[in-house]
């Protein structure tokens, strides 16, 4: 049997962004309540994503927007990594801004424990990727476009996504 380098690399892609979903989902969360969402993106799904993109760079004028486009156009597939952003009620806190996680609940704040827990499991999951030598990267701007397009459902409301490459050169280090 013959495996070619292109067969052996979509295998891994593949197997390194389950594992970085795993590593994102055994990551610590505050008062072990788990809020995160995990996606894997690719094809017909990861182009809406990069449209989307496209889209956001128009109406905003964020250049920045269209550049990561053409990173995920780039990408084998898109890791995302989302949190269902609900106060945890924690006592004391207040670091939404509010005064506790009920007026957080019904005003318009983001519970910052949850937040804080998303950003250690794309820490894990970033970090499950460099273990396999795939190139990645972190990036919000592909995040806004899952939301916007709701690939991760309405409850999730931040959302960072990690394209992921196996190429002789990264596609997103020179942008």
């Amino acid at each position: 049997m013959i495996i070619s380098s292109q067969e052996i690399e979509e295998r891994a892609v593949a197997q390194i962004a389950d594992m970085m979903c795993v590593a994102a989902r055994t990551a610590p969360k505050g008062r072990g309540v788990d809020n995160l969402v995990t996606l894997i993106v690719n094809g017909q799904e990861k182009e809406q994503l990069s449209a989307e993109m496209r889209h956001i760079a128009q109406e905003s004028g964020m250049q920045f927007f269209e550049r990561d486009a053409n990173c995920i156009d780039k990408a084998a597939l898109v890791v995302l990594l989302g949190q269902k952003v609900k106060p945890l009620g924690v006592k004391p806190c207040g670091y939404c801004g509010y005064a506790d996680c009920a007026e957080c609940a019904q005003g318009t704040g983001i519970c910052a424990i949850s937040t804080g827990d998303l950003g250690i499991a794309v820490g894990s999951a970033v970090n499950t990727a460099s273990l396999y030598h795939a190139d990645n990267r972190v990036m919000f701007s592909v995040g806004k476009a899952a939301v916007n397009i709701g690939l991760l459902g309405e409850e999730v409301k931040i959302v960072y996504g990690i394209p992921l490459s196996i190429t002789g050169k990264s596609p997103f280090f020179d942008r």
